[in-house]
Order: C-alpha cells, then structure tokens, then sequence
C-alpha cells in the first residue's frame, strides 16, 4: 500500500487524452504498487475518503502511471484540476463481475453477445460500470436496452455514446 498526497493535473493536448484530469503516479511509487510491471493494472484505495475500487492505472512510459480522475471522483472528492488529495493505493486483485441482468439480455440477443465477446475485457466493461452507475432501475433497464441494441449493431461503448449524444441534439 502507498500513500501520498498529489496534484489533479490536466492533459491540455495528448492525443485522445486531451482534456483528461488526472493523478500522476511516479515510477517509484508504481513499483511499490506492482513491482516489475510495465502495463495497465487495478488498483484499489481512497482519494481523499472517497473509496475507489477496479481503477485501472495507464502506463505513461518511463515507468510512470496515471490515474485518470474522472467525473465520478471529482464529484466524490470535491475536487477539481490544480487541487491536492491525499491518496491511498494498494493493487486491486478482485475479480470484476459484468451486470447480471445485462448478461442475460445479451443471452437472448447472440449477434449483440458475438460481438461484445471480441470487445476486449476493458472495454466489456466500460457497458457494465456505466449500467452499474444508474441511480434507479428505470435508467438501469434503459441503459441495458441501448447497449444491447448498439452491440447488435457492432458498437462499441464510445461509438453508442457518441450515437446517443448526437440523436438527443438531433431535433
């Protein structure tokens, strides 16, 4: 377990990074975490006392990591870019369970499962994490529904995103 207190930092132009808040983990405190490893890996912990839990930290290069602090973090921390938190890692080695109930409807759909089975696990579950974050069971059935219908129709998380988000400025 490592513990330190860092800086919410900002991508200004990186690539599909750009924008991106995030939390530099040095090379020294990743190895602490995971010693030897050089690719992404989860972690668990707090921001502040804000729990995290299955948060992938992204190879940088010379060893470094970051922690991408997205909406969810900040809204749970307060926290915005140039403000300071005191973090507590430790590697997360839980295994990660997919939405039951969005497993099944892709049972009942085999082109929407064929296709979410080539989706690499990462991606697999960026579906389940944005179900799982619905507040009430209406907007986790709706969630299900759209995810379903974009696999069938070989989308992946961000394209059926991007989808949405274009249909609802559509008049």
């Amino acid at each position: 377990m490592i513990t330190f207190t860092a800086t919410i930092e900002r991508f200004d132009k990186k690539a599909e990074k750009s924008g991106w808040s995030y939390i530099e983990i040095s090379a020294s405190r990743a190895q602490k975490l995971k010693p030897g490893t050089k690719t992404s890996f989860r972690v668990k912990g707090a921001l502040d006392s804000h729990p995290l839990k299955q948060i992938s930290l992204i190879p940088m290069g010379d060893g470094k990591f970051i922690l991408p602090f997205n909406a969810a973090m900040r809204k749970g921390t307060g926290k915005k870019h140039g403000d300071k938190l005191k973090i507590t890692l430790e590697p997360d080695e839980s295994t990660f369970m997919l939405n039951a109930n969005f497993m099944a409807c892709l049972k009942d759909e085999p082109l929407a499962m064929m296709f979410f089975k080539t989706l690499p696990a990462s991606h697999q579950r960026y579906f389940s994490k944005w179900i799982d974050s619905a507040k009430t069971s209406a907007t986790k059935t709706k969630r299900i529904v759209m995810a379903v219908n974009a696999l069938a129709r070989k989308l992946g998380y961000s394209e059926m995103i991007r989808e949405e988000k274009r249909n609802r400025n559509t008049p």
